[in-house]
């Protein structure tokens, strides 16, 4: 008879033979896992940029604007470019400017010239031309163009937050207060009394039926400009300076 626990053909039994993994860690079976790489995340805090840019902070960034500016371009360029940075748009007033930066309401801001520039960096973007709005019905609608001539014995009206400051010579002085912004000189003008002179932009912004526009040849121009806060250490924040390259024309890819 057979010993029991024997093999057939009466031989002894050969024990199991065992297989350990090289990591000393076994996987299904005994077999060896695979090593896996690691995926990295960035930091908490920061946003990844695009290659080879440096990290950024989550943001948001806020940017002010002044009545008049248009800065959709370079809108739509940083959330194509920052997805995952909000970018919040602050409108500004004329008289709001220096003060909305200097207390750091908004990290950067869009500023129509001059500007106190009193512990500011500032980045001229474009002139604007001037413009004369006045009454649809008005005699001076005739011509495609105008001069400073051509606004003698004219009402001219200068808002409390004027855009331009203008002398024009032989012109007449309103005898009522000053409106307050430039849509309500605009709609002073429409109701056929005065004229008033300001950039494009806000004869753009302003338009109605009732009045019209022309450009004033010989009227200085209305600078727009990017301006920031100036910090203690002399550095321009990280988000301000990713916008300042979108400003400027720079690739998503170059440096400074």
């Amino acid at each position: 008879m057979a010993a029991s626990g024997g093999s057939r053909g009466g031989g002894p039994r050969r024990p199991a033979r065992v297989t350990r993994p090289t990591n000393g860690k076994a996987g299904r079976g005994g077999a060896p896992r695979k090593a896996t790489a690691k995926k990295t995340t960035p930091s908490r805090g920061v946003t990844p940029g695009p290659a080879g840019a440096p990290m950024l902070p989550p943001g948001p960034f806020r940017l002010g604007a002044v009545e008049g500016a248009t800065p959709g371009k370079w809108i739509d360029t940083w959330k194509a470019r920052h997805p995952g940075i909000p970018l919040d748009l602050t409108p500004l007033g004329l008289d709001d400017q220096h003060e909305a930066l200097m207390a750091h309401a908004v990290d950067a801001a869009i500023v129509r010239l001059p500007i106190d520039r009193t512990g500011l960096h500032v980045i001229p973007l474009y002139d604007e031309v001037p413009v004369v709005v006045c009454a649809a019905d008005s005699h001076l609608t005739a011509a495609e163009e105008l001069t400073l001539a051509d606004l003698a014995d004219e009402i001219v009206i200068v808002p409390r937050q004027a855009p331009l400051h203008i002398e024009v010579p032989g012109s007449v002085s309103p005898r009522f207060a000053p409106p307050g912004s430039v849509g309500e000189a605009i709609a002073t003008v429409a109701a056929g009394v005065g004229v008033v002179i300001v950039p494009m932009s806000l004869a753009r912004l302003h338009h109605r039926k009732d009045v019209a526009h022309r450009p004033l040849v010989d009227g200085p121009a209305s600078p727009v400009a990017l301006a920031w806060a100036a910090g203690a250490d002399g550095e321009t924040p990280t988000l301000v300076d990713a916008f300042i390259g979108i400003v400027r024309g720079r690739t998503a890819n170059s440096s400074r």
